[in-house]
Protein backbone atom coordinates (compact mmCIF):
# COMPACT_ATOMS: atom_id res chain seq x y z
CA UNK A 1 0.00 0.00 0.00
CA UNK A 2 1.45 3.35 -1.03
CA UNK A 3 1.80 5.90 1.73
CA UNK A 4 -0.20 9.11 1.19
CA UNK A 5 1.93 12.01 0.04
CA UNK A 6 1.54 15.75 -0.40
CA UNK A 7 3.11 17.14 -3.55
CA UNK A 8 4.26 20.35 -1.90
CA UNK A 9 6.32 18.21 0.47
CA UNK A 10 7.63 15.79 -2.13
CA UNK A 11 11.40 15.64 -2.24
CA UNK A 12 11.95 13.73 -5.48
CA UNK A 13 10.28 12.65 -8.69
CA UNK A 14 11.70 9.34 -9.94
CA UNK A 15 11.29 7.75 -13.38
CA UNK A 16 12.47 4.14 -13.65
CA UNK A 17 12.63 1.75 -16.61
CA UNK A 18 10.13 3.86 -18.55
CA UNK A 19 8.96 2.52 -21.91
CA UNK A 20 6.46 4.35 -24.12
CA UNK A 21 5.03 3.05 -27.38
CA UNK A 22 3.09 4.83 -30.06
CA UNK A 23 1.46 2.14 -32.14
CA UNK A 24 4.08 -0.47 -32.99
CA UNK A 25 6.98 1.93 -32.35
CA UNK A 26 8.80 2.20 -29.03
CA UNK A 27 9.57 5.91 -28.73
CA UNK A 28 11.06 5.83 -25.22
CA UNK A 29 13.02 2.83 -24.00
CA UNK A 30 14.17 2.00 -20.46
CA UNK A 31 14.44 5.67 -19.46
CA UNK A 32 15.31 6.57 -15.90
CA UNK A 33 16.22 9.72 -13.97
CA UNK A 34 15.45 11.61 -10.78
CA UNK A 35 14.39 15.23 -10.30
CA UNK A 36 14.97 16.60 -6.77
CA UNK A 37 12.96 19.35 -5.12
CA UNK A 38 14.58 22.76 -5.07
CA UNK A 39 16.31 22.23 -8.41
CA UNK A 40 15.58 22.82 -12.08
CA UNK A 41 16.01 19.57 -14.03
CA UNK A 42 16.30 20.08 -17.79
CA UNK A 43 15.40 17.39 -20.31
CA UNK A 44 17.56 17.96 -23.40
CA UNK A 45 18.32 16.23 -26.67
CA UNK A 46 17.71 16.48 -30.42
CA UNK A 47 14.22 16.78 -31.90
CA UNK A 48 12.35 13.50 -31.62
CA UNK A 49 14.58 12.19 -28.82
CA UNK A 50 11.62 11.51 -26.49
CA UNK A 51 11.69 14.47 -24.11
CA UNK A 52 8.09 15.65 -24.51
CA UNK A 53 6.88 12.05 -24.60
CA UNK A 54 8.41 11.48 -21.16
CA UNK A 55 6.59 14.51 -19.76
CA UNK A 56 3.27 13.23 -21.11
CA UNK A 57 3.92 9.80 -19.64
CA UNK A 58 4.57 11.35 -16.22
CA UNK A 59 1.30 13.26 -16.55
CA UNK A 60 -0.54 10.07 -17.44
CA UNK A 61 -1.45 11.39 -20.90
CA UNK A 62 0.34 8.52 -22.64
CA UNK A 63 0.29 4.84 -21.65
CA UNK A 64 3.64 3.56 -20.46
CA UNK A 65 5.36 0.82 -18.52
CA UNK A 66 7.97 1.19 -15.82
CA UNK A 67 7.60 3.20 -12.63
CA UNK A 68 6.92 6.89 -12.01
CA UNK A 69 6.89 7.91 -8.37
CA UNK A 70 6.97 10.80 -5.93
CA UNK A 71 8.93 9.96 -2.80
CA UNK A 72 8.37 6.29 -3.54
CA UNK A 73 4.60 6.55 -4.09
CA UNK A 74 3.58 5.15 -7.50
CA UNK A 75 1.69 7.85 -9.41
CA UNK A 76 -0.12 5.28 -11.56
CA UNK A 77 -2.05 4.03 -8.54
CA UNK A 78 -3.50 7.45 -7.85
CA UNK A 79 -6.83 8.73 -9.23
CA UNK A 80 -6.49 11.20 -12.10
CA UNK A 81 -7.84 14.12 -10.05
CA UNK A 82 -5.31 13.54 -7.30
CA UNK A 83 -2.46 13.34 -9.79
CA UNK A 84 -3.72 16.61 -11.32
CA UNK A 85 -3.49 18.29 -7.92
CA UNK A 86 0.07 17.08 -7.49
CA UNK A 87 1.51 17.95 -10.89
CA UNK A 88 1.16 21.19 -12.81
CA UNK A 89 1.84 21.26 -16.55
CA UNK A 90 2.79 24.15 -18.81
CA UNK A 91 2.65 23.27 -22.52
CA UNK A 92 4.81 24.88 -25.19
CA UNK A 93 1.85 26.91 -26.39
CA UNK A 94 -1.71 27.36 -25.21
CA UNK A 95 -4.69 26.03 -27.15
CA UNK A 96 -7.01 28.53 -25.48
CA UNK A 97 -8.99 30.57 -27.98
CA UNK A 98 -11.93 31.89 -25.93
CA UNK A 99 -11.68 35.48 -24.74
CA UNK A 100 -11.32 34.58 -21.08
CA UNK A 101 -9.92 36.94 -18.50
CA UNK A 102 -6.57 35.94 -17.05
CA UNK A 103 -8.11 35.37 -13.62
CA UNK A 104 -10.57 32.90 -15.21
CA UNK A 105 -7.75 31.03 -16.95
CA UNK A 106 -5.82 30.71 -13.70
CA UNK A 107 -8.97 29.56 -11.87
CA UNK A 108 -9.04 26.55 -14.22
CA UNK A 109 -6.12 25.26 -12.16
CA UNK A 110 -8.56 24.70 -9.27
CA UNK A 111 -10.85 22.33 -11.20
CA UNK A 112 -9.14 19.27 -9.73
CA UNK A 113 -10.28 20.56 -6.33
CA UNK A 114 -13.81 21.76 -7.07
CA UNK A 115 -14.75 19.79 -10.23
CA UNK A 116 -15.80 21.27 -13.59
CA UNK A 117 -19.23 22.35 -12.28
CA UNK A 118 -18.11 23.46 -8.85
CA UNK A 119 -18.00 27.02 -7.61
CA UNK A 120 -14.82 28.59 -6.33
CA UNK A 121 -14.68 28.98 -2.58
CA UNK A 122 -12.83 31.70 -0.70
CA UNK A 123 -9.92 29.25 -0.39
CA UNK A 124 -9.91 28.70 -4.15
CA UNK A 125 -9.99 32.43 -4.82
CA UNK A 126 -7.07 32.94 -2.45
CA UNK A 127 -5.12 30.20 -4.24
CA UNK A 128 -5.72 31.93 -7.59
CA UNK A 129 -4.56 35.25 -6.17
CA UNK A 130 -1.43 33.68 -4.71
CA UNK A 131 -0.63 31.84 -7.95
CA UNK A 132 -0.86 35.08 -9.92
CA UNK A 133 1.52 36.71 -7.45
CA UNK A 134 3.97 33.78 -7.56
CA UNK A 135 4.06 33.96 -11.37
CA UNK A 136 4.41 37.78 -11.31
CA UNK A 137 1.15 38.05 -13.25
CA UNK A 138 -1.15 39.88 -10.81
CA UNK A 139 -1.13 42.96 -13.04
CA UNK A 140 -2.60 40.87 -15.88
CA UNK A 141 -5.57 39.50 -13.91
CA UNK A 142 -8.31 41.52 -15.63
CA UNK A 143 -6.92 41.37 -19.16
CA UNK A 144 -8.10 38.99 -21.88
CA UNK A 145 -5.72 36.05 -22.20
CA UNK A 146 -5.81 36.15 -26.01
CA UNK A 147 -4.59 39.79 -25.98
CA UNK A 148 -1.39 38.97 -24.12
CA UNK A 149 2.09 38.59 -25.57
CA UNK A 150 3.64 35.12 -25.73
CA UNK A 151 5.73 35.85 -22.64
CA UNK A 152 2.74 37.08 -20.68
CA UNK A 153 0.69 34.05 -21.69
CA UNK A 154 3.41 31.72 -20.45
CA UNK A 155 3.37 33.41 -17.05
CA UNK A 156 -0.40 32.96 -16.89
CA UNK A 157 -0.06 29.27 -17.74
CA UNK A 158 2.47 28.93 -14.94
CA UNK A 159 0.01 30.62 -12.59
CA UNK A 160 -2.73 28.20 -13.70
CA UNK A 161 -0.45 25.27 -12.85
CA UNK A 162 0.46 26.76 -9.47
CA UNK A 163 -3.17 27.48 -8.57
CA UNK A 164 -3.77 23.78 -8.03
CA UNK A 165 -1.18 23.72 -5.27
CA UNK A 166 1.17 21.58 -7.33
CA UNK A 167 4.57 20.89 -5.87
CA UNK A 168 5.75 19.42 -9.17
CA UNK A 169 5.87 21.63 -12.26
CA UNK A 170 6.49 20.17 -15.73
CA UNK A 171 7.17 22.48 -18.68
CA UNK A 172 7.52 21.63 -22.37
CA UNK A 173 9.79 24.14 -24.14
CA UNK A 174 8.24 27.13 -22.34
CA UNK A 175 10.67 29.65 -23.87
CA UNK A 176 10.45 28.44 -27.49
CA UNK A 177 8.27 31.34 -28.71
CA UNK A 178 9.76 34.07 -26.52
CA UNK A 179 12.10 36.90 -27.42
CA UNK A 180 15.36 37.24 -25.53
CA UNK A 181 13.98 39.62 -22.89
CA UNK A 182 11.06 37.36 -22.06
CA UNK A 183 13.37 34.33 -22.06
CA UNK A 184 15.59 35.89 -19.40
CA UNK A 185 12.57 36.91 -17.32
CA UNK A 186 11.12 33.43 -17.59
CA UNK A 187 14.43 31.90 -16.52
CA UNK A 188 14.22 33.99 -13.36
CA UNK A 189 10.74 32.61 -12.75
CA UNK A 190 12.01 29.04 -13.16
CA UNK A 191 14.66 29.74 -10.57
CA UNK A 192 12.09 31.18 -8.16
CA UNK A 193 9.86 28.13 -8.53
CA UNK A 194 12.75 25.81 -7.70
CA UNK A 195 13.93 27.98 -4.83
CA UNK A 196 10.42 27.74 -3.34
CA UNK A 197 11.02 24.00 -2.89
CA UNK A 198 9.13 22.74 -5.92
CA UNK A 199 10.27 20.02 -8.27
CA UNK A 200 10.78 21.68 -11.66
CA UNK A 201 11.29 19.60 -14.81
CA UNK A 202 11.57 21.51 -18.08
CA UNK A 203 12.23 20.53 -21.69
CA UNK A 204 14.79 22.93 -23.19
CA UNK A 205 16.46 23.09 -26.58
CA UNK A 206 19.11 25.79 -26.21
CA UNK A 207 22.23 24.52 -24.45
CA UNK A 208 23.26 27.99 -23.32
CA UNK A 209 19.85 28.33 -21.66
CA UNK A 210 20.37 24.99 -19.92
CA UNK A 211 23.65 26.24 -18.51
CA UNK A 212 22.06 29.46 -17.27
CA UNK A 213 18.99 28.09 -15.54
CA UNK A 214 19.27 24.36 -14.78
CA UNK A 215 20.91 22.55 -11.88
CA UNK A 216 20.67 19.09 -13.42
CA UNK A 217 20.08 17.71 -16.90
CA UNK A 218 18.94 14.50 -18.56
CA UNK A 219 20.25 13.97 -22.08
CA UNK A 220 18.03 11.95 -24.43
CA UNK A 221 18.91 10.47 -27.82
CA UNK A 222 16.73 8.10 -29.86
CA UNK A 223 14.38 7.55 -26.93
CA UNK A 224 17.08 6.58 -24.44
CA UNK A 225 18.84 8.43 -21.64
CA UNK A 226 22.44 9.00 -22.69
CA UNK A 227 23.50 10.87 -19.55
CA UNK A 228 21.97 12.30 -16.37
CA UNK A 229 23.50 14.33 -13.60
CA UNK A 230 24.87 17.79 -12.95
CA UNK A 231 25.16 20.29 -15.79
CA UNK A 232 28.94 19.81 -15.89
CA UNK A 233 28.54 16.04 -16.12
CA UNK A 234 25.87 16.06 -18.84
CA UNK A 235 27.22 18.91 -20.97
CA UNK A 236 30.52 17.07 -21.20
CA UNK A 237 32.30 17.51 -24.53
CA UNK A 238 32.08 13.80 -25.28
CA UNK A 239 28.30 13.66 -24.77
CA UNK A 240 27.78 16.81 -26.85
CA UNK A 241 29.87 15.54 -29.75
CA UNK A 242 28.13 12.18 -29.79
CA UNK A 243 24.53 13.42 -29.48
CA UNK A 244 24.50 16.92 -30.98
CA UNK A 245 27.64 17.03 -33.12
CA UNK A 246 28.86 20.13 -31.27
CA UNK A 247 31.51 20.96 -28.71
CA UNK A 248 32.11 23.84 -26.27
CA UNK A 249 34.22 26.70 -27.56
CA UNK A 250 37.23 27.11 -25.22
CA UNK A 251 37.10 30.45 -23.41
CA UNK A 252 33.75 31.39 -24.95
CA UNK A 253 31.63 30.93 -21.83
CA UNK A 254 28.34 29.58 -23.16
CA UNK A 255 29.47 29.17 -26.76
CA UNK A 256 29.33 25.98 -28.83
CA UNK A 257 30.55 25.08 -32.33
CA UNK A 258 29.77 22.31 -34.75
CA UNK A 259 32.19 19.40 -34.95
CA UNK A 260 33.52 18.74 -38.42
CA UNK A 261 32.32 15.45 -39.86
CA UNK A 262 35.07 12.85 -39.94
Amino acid sequence: MNAPITALRAKQLAVENLDVRRGPCRVVSDAGFTAPAGMVTALIGPNGAGKSTVLKAVLGLLPSTGRISLDGADLRRLPADRRARMIGYIPQRSQLSAALRVSEVVAMGRFAHVGPLGRLSATDAQAVEQALADADATHLATRAFCDLSAGEQQRVLVARALAGGSGVVLMDEPTAALDVGHVLAFEELLRQLADSGRIVVVVLHQLDEVRRVADRAVLFARGRVEAAGTIAEVLDAGHLRRVFGVEPVPGAGLGFRRVAAS
